[in-house]
């Protein structure tokens, strides 16, 4: 049996803490996992709405653990392009119910909350959250690295050129690749620096967020290269625009090229794949690993 649940909530670290919420390949030396989205909002791109409900969210979060899901990335605020910021007592109040509710499910999946404001993530936090999935990498709200350290929680840094609402207008880079693996390096340095242990820092490239169907594909084609800046790579592709630019479809019509790009982000050196349809990634993941272990 090639897949399975292990021990190692950080599968880059040899003396990481035991917990039962990874799946890893240990046979084939090649460790993920999946973060399976729950947006638990009424205008995300692709399931705005359907998991308002706290309960119907909890339900669906349990279901992707289920399909193997390591990580359930709970959100409140849509960050697709267009969208508008909403306050902190409305994120508050769609987001903590959820992760409450999730905790006293009794959840093996480690609960990721994906806000860039400090009063939410702190709220996340005492809920039962123990990983930030921030968009801003700490640029909004620069206090919550202190709070993740003090934690002990995960983090994950995600470039993005200008801001949700305006950020798909008219993005640019003289080399896209060698100006978000800067901005990358920068901010790992932030949150070391904050005190953050370098091995809960993940590090997102961004895909879509400020960048065209040009610099997406480039950003996947050299994933290589932000891999070498030495820290866990997440990889967000799921339904999102650039696959219907080039393959036509619905956001719900995405699965091939949500599979593709993840398979090659794999290829690539991603090890954190963060997606909607958790057990049809799972099964390319496993056969692509399985295919790379043989060699």
């Amino acid at each position: 049996m090639l897949w399975g649940w292990v021990h190692a909530p950080n599968p880059w670290s040899a003396h990481a803490p035991t917990t039962n919420a990874n799946v890893l390949w240990e046979d084939a030396g090649v460790g993920y996992r999946i973060m399976g989205i729950l947006n638990v909002t009424p205008d995300s791109f692709s399931d705005g709405g359907r998991f308002l409900d706290a309960a119907a969210a909890v339900e669906h979060g349990l279901e992707l653990a289920e399909q193997g899901a390591a990580i359930i990335d709970v959100g409140g605020e849509s960050t697709r392009p267009g969208s508008s910021a909403i306050g902190v007592e409305q994120e508050l109040a769609r987001v903590v119910p959820v992760i409450e509710g999730l905790a006293a499910a009794g959840l093996t999946a480690a609960i990721s909350i994906d806000t860039s404001k400090l009063e939410v993530a702190r709220a996340a936090l005492d809920a039962g959250a123990s990983f930030v999935n921030d968009v801003t990498a700490f640029r909004g709200a620069p206090a919550m690295a202190e709070l993740v350290a003090a934690r002990g929680a995960e983090c994950c840094l995600v470039h993005m050129q200008g801001e949700p609402a305006t950020m798909q207008q008219a993005p640019h880079y003289d080399d896209v690749v060698g100006e978000v693996a800067s901005f990358l390096s920068e901010r790992v340095s932030f949150a070391l620096a904050a005190g953050i242990a370098r091995e809960r820092i993940l590090l997102d490239p961004g895909i879509g967020f400020g960048k065209t169907v040009a610099h997406n594909l480039e950003l996947l084609d050299r994933l290589d290269e932000l891999a070498a800046l030495g820290q866990p790579v997440l990889i967000g592709t799921s339904r999102k625009s650039f696959l219907g630019a080039l393959a036509g479809g619905r956001e719900r019509d995405r699965l091939a090229g949500t599979i593709a790009t993840n398979v090659i982000a794999l290829l690539r050196g991603a090890s954190v794949f963060r997606v909607h349809d958790v057990a049809a990634v799972r099964d390319a993941l496993d056969v692509a690993a399985a295919t790379v272990s043989s060699r």
